[in-house]
């Protein structure tokens, strides 16, 4: 595989006819655009992959504007990909095929708070940090933090999850109901406000994590939960990565309720002191968050403590204020382009992996020691408390062998998270990178069923075609 030419580009190219172009202009006017910048914007995300840009771009204002392109796309056989904030990490929003771009930033309205049933609905591009905002003021808050500002619709096409994760759950748990445009343009409404339903096939959870292949998310209803009456977070620092991932396991193990527990490897923590000036010592470390009543969380921390200190953990440092602990969590999620900084005009290619607690430690210390024997420069981050790890590889583009040693570390990786019980990928989403991956994991038959799904849904393959699997 190389950037040039990543999976989904084996079919030929389904452009925009002139045709639909004018139907496009005609109903949308200044929404529509064909500029190169703005289709080179929208031909881009945090992928390794070089592809060229859609056909043209359409910032929808509604529900009804995604119907009305959906259906001129449904006649003329023209692909559409969702676009939300552009952030994801698998080639998700990249047209493969061309066609035209569906950007739902502009969708970015909390349409109903329902504080006392704990629900939200919200359009698709509102982003995490904007619903947390609009919530606040009720005591509430919604859990699912990927790291990135994310859109909604685009966490939950991918079914994101994050650092949170590990208490709160994912977003297949935290998804009550969608409003979704359909391949032929036809809007439905799947879920209810209820908590639980037996009615029927489960659509939205079939739909959470699609990628935007089986339906265009415009509105999502979300479960919300209450803020916590007291919060502490630490940083404990560990000899090696072995040590605080035994720790983590401890934690687990034991019961104890931790709201976030994320490791950062040497390189990690090197690259965030370098780029926020933090200070923390330069060996990997555990960053971890309590959420409760006071009395709670100093038995949560009493016991953390004790477990650390088991596997050599030291240099506890506590941030109870909420102005301490942004900083630190800020550090965090700005590790991806922390790391990034360590090699100038570099590229990143990430991969995350899932595996059961128990196969953690011997999966994480493999996949670095295998990094560590290139010379290549790399870092660990995790969300360790739910199994989950993320590799970052810097690469120069101008050295397709690099390219190809990475590939070659990611293919280890996650053959061997596969074959410990886990996935291919926790968070990320197949998009265009794994789907080889999705094959060994689901199986034939699996991915078989996948197919005949989205043939079902999408006859005339024009949603997002070429992530997942190839038509």
């Amino acid at each position: 595989m190389n950037a040039s030419s990543p999976p989904g580009m084996s079919q030929p190219p389904r452009p925009l006819p002139a045709e639909m172009l004018a139907q496009l202009q005609a109903r949308f006017g200044a929404q529509l655009s064909t500029a190169a910048a703005v289709r080179q914007q929208h031909g881009r995300d945090e992928s390794p992959f070089d592809v060229p840009p859609p056909d043209a771009v359409l910032f929808c204002h509604s529900t009804e504007d995604v119907a009305e392109a959906v259906r001129l796309a449904a006649q003329h056989k023209v692909p559409v990909i969702p676009y939300g904030a552009g952030s994801s990490l698998e080639g998700h929003l990249l047209a493969v095929q061309g066609g035209l771009s569906l950007d739902l930033s502009r969708m970015s309205q909390v349409l109903a708070l329902q504080p006392e049933d704990l629900t939200v609905t919200v359009q698709a591009g509102v982003l995490r940090s904007q619903l947390n905002q609009a919530v606040r003021h009720a005591g509430l808050f919604f859990p699912i933090d990927p790291g990135a500002d994310a859109s909604i619709g685009g966490m939950t096409a991918t079914r994101a999850s994050g650092t949170n994760a590990v208490r709160y759950g994912t977003m297949r748990e935290n998804v009550l109901g969608l409003t979704v445009v359909t391949a032929q343009g036809e809007v439905i409404r799947t879920g209810t406000r209820a908590r639980k339903s037996s009615a029927g096939y489960d659509l939205t959870r079939l739909l959470v994590g699609s990628e935007g292949t089986l339906g265009v998310i415009t509105d999502i209803t979300l479960r919300l939960h209450p803020l916590p009456e007291h919060v502490a977070a630490a940083i404990c620092s560990f000899p090696d990565v072995a040590s605080a991932v035994q720790t983590t396991i401890a934690l687990i193990q034991m019961g104890v309720p931790i709201a976030r527990c994320e490791l950062m490897d040497a390189h990690a923590v090197r690259a965030v002191n370098a780029r926020d000036h933090l200070g923390l010592k330069e060996s990997p470390l555990l960053l971890m968050e309590f959420h409760g009543s006071p009395a709670g969380v100093a038995e949560q921390t009493a016991v953390a403590q004790e477990l650390a200190r088991e596997h050599g953990g030291e240099d506890f440092q506590w941030a109870t204020t909420p102005e301490e602990r942004t900083r630190l969590w800020a550090a965090r999620h700005h590790a991806f382009f922390s790391t990034l900084q360590m090699r100038p005009g570099s590229r990143a290619i990430t991969t995350d992996a899932c595996v059961p607690i128990s196969r953690l430690a011997e999966n994480v210390v493999q996949a670095l020691e295998e990094a560590a024997a290139t010379g290549l420069p790399h870092a660990a981050v995790g969300h360790v408390g739910d199994g989950n790890f993320h590799m970052i590889y810097l690469i120069d583009p101008a050295q397709p062998e690099e390219r190809e040693v990475v590939e070659q570390l990611n293919e280890r990786l996650v053959r061997r998270a596969i074959a410990s019980g886990g996935t291919c990928t926790g968070e990320h989403g197949i998009g265009l990178h794994k789907q080889g991956f999705l094959r060994e994991e689901a199986g034939e038959g699996g991915v078989a069923m996948m197919r005949a799904l989205k043939a079902a849904l999408d006859p005339h393959q024009i949603l997002n075609p070429g992530k997942i699997f190839q038509a």
